[in-house]
């Protein structure tokens, strides 16, 4: 089975794959926006069949979120900021789910408290789903009936929608697999995963021998980064600009289970010249002694929780579930380092598969032979050694929505490249996600650099 046809095995795979985020959406045909809508909105619910209701209830830790809520809240953003926006008269199915279901925007009214989301046993989960349908048809109607005008100045709102749903499918999955994670019985969120694996491109050719990790050199200099339009991207991600680039070198494939095995068989995790200052403290603290979802066996072996349930640790899979002081760890231990963002980006565009695509599917990238690209992008969101800070002339958005990504651009480190959960749609090399350095629950492995010899 090939690596694209493992990620097609999951239960909401390409349902939206082909949705063209695309700034040309806000003046799209409205039958088209609606579709579009539709299917967004279908594959949140496709992706929780065989979740229980109580598995939609729970919340594992403050940073988590029920899957309850997130069906909720990106209800609430549409009816927030696309319902309300277009008709100061439109009946909500409960006031009150403007303040249980708003996350963080201040400029939207006060909040329910994010640690206290799973005491939420009330609206019940056949509730949510009814006002996920009042929203919906709200939704229908006022994409047949609105003006050019108004559909014009709303397209981007309601695409700005769409992609924040899409962010919350992959939070629902990750969500709910720390909580089964905390389980005794580690039950699976989809035992039939347990016969397709998600791996990368990192195995030999015709069998599944771990290949040996190369490098592709890239000779640095001025480099434009960031996103080149046309097409949707966050604020975050523009204006585009030039940056000076070090010729580097950057690993052919992410780093794989077996190779972080070393690092544990090194006793990486009791070696503090491994880590950072504050990293040392959390692991000490945390009493952290593998990947977040390890399990060390009777027999010293390790199994892996994941959405498949507990499986024996696959050598040939990408490393995931761990936080960037693990990451840069590991780096400093194989004597390499963390790229960069722009490193990465400037990387992933020259692929051989999407020549001068900035802007490129990750999920379609293949190698080249052992030419330039990234192999294997796209299956675990790869930390880099860049802070997550604003690009020169960053602008966020106007109104509410400028409080997307801009007001969190302190203590936060970039991810790139997407995982084997994030929607297609979502995977542009431009990308940026962000988490704090100790989190451990996304799917999150790594890449290694090195400078030029």
């Amino acid at each position: 089975m090939s690596s694209a046809e493992r990620a097609s095995s999951t239960p909401w795979a390409n349902t939206h794959a082909q949705l063209a985020a695309s700034g040309d959406e806000a003046t799209a045909d409205r039958q088209d926006l609606l579709d579009r809508y539709q299917q967004v909105r279908a594959a949140s619910l496709a992706m929780t069949q065989g979740w229980s209701a109580e598995d939609m209830a729970l919340q594992s830790m403050p940073d988590a979120s029920p899957a309850k809520w997130h069906l909720a809240h990106t209800s609430w953003f549409f009816e927030a900021l696309v319902l309300r926006t277009a008709n100061p008269n439109y009946v909500a199915r409960d006031e009150r789910y403007f303040y249980l279901f708003n996350s963080y925007y201040e400029a939207l009214g006060a909040r329910h408290p994010r640690p206290q989301r799973g005491l939420l046993s009330r609206p019940d989960l056949a509730e949510v789903m009814a006002y996920r349908a009042h929203v919906d048809a709200a939704m229908a109607d006022l994409l047949g009936a609105t003006s050019p005008e108004l559909l014009a100045n709303l397209g981007d709102t309601i695409v700005l929608g769409l992609q924040h749903e899409m962010q919350h499918q992959e939070l629902m999955v990750t969500d709910l697999l720390h909580a089964m994670s905390l389980n005794p019985l580690r039950p699976a969120l989809w035992p039939e995963l347990a016969d397709a694996p998600i791996r990368p491109a990192i195995c030999n050719e015709g069998d599944d021998l771990p290949r040996a990790l190369g490098w592709i050199s890239h000779g640095g200099g001025k480099v434009d980064v960031g996103h080149p339009g046309p097409g949707f991207a966050f604020d975050n991600e523009t204006p585009r600009h030039t940056v000076w680039l070090q010729p580097f070198r950057i690993a052919d494939r992410p780093v794989s289970c077996g190779d972080y095995l070393g690092f544990v068989r090194d006793s990486g995790y009791r070696r503090p010249d491994c880590w950072l200052s504050e990293a040392w403290a959390t692991i000490q603290r945390e009493g952290w002694q593998a990947p977040a979802y390890w399990v060390l066996c009777d027999d010293g072996e390790f199994d892996v929780f994941g959405p498949a349930g507990l499986t024996r640790l696959d050598p040939a899979a990408p490393v995931s579930q761990l936080s960037f002081f693990e990451a840069d760890a590991y780096a400093r231990w194989a004597g390499a380092r963390l790229p960069t963002e722009f490193e990465w980006e400037a990387a992933a565009a020259t692929s051989a598969a999407v020549p001068g695509d900035p802007s490129g599917d990750l999920a379609t990238q293949q190698p080249a032979g052992q030419s330039a690209g990234l192999p294997g992008a796209g299956q675990v969101w790869e930390w880099t050694g860049s802070a997550y800070l604003p690009y020169p002339g960053f602008k966020p958005w106007a109104g509410a929505a400028g409080e997307y990504n801009g007001k969190f651009m302190l203590n936060q480190m970039v991810l790139r490249g997407g995982s084997w959960a994030t929607p297609a749609a979502q995977k542009r090399i431009g990308y940026r996600n962000f988490f704090a350095p100790a989190a451990r629950w996304q799917f999150s492995g790594l890449r290694l650099a090195r400078d030029a010899e």
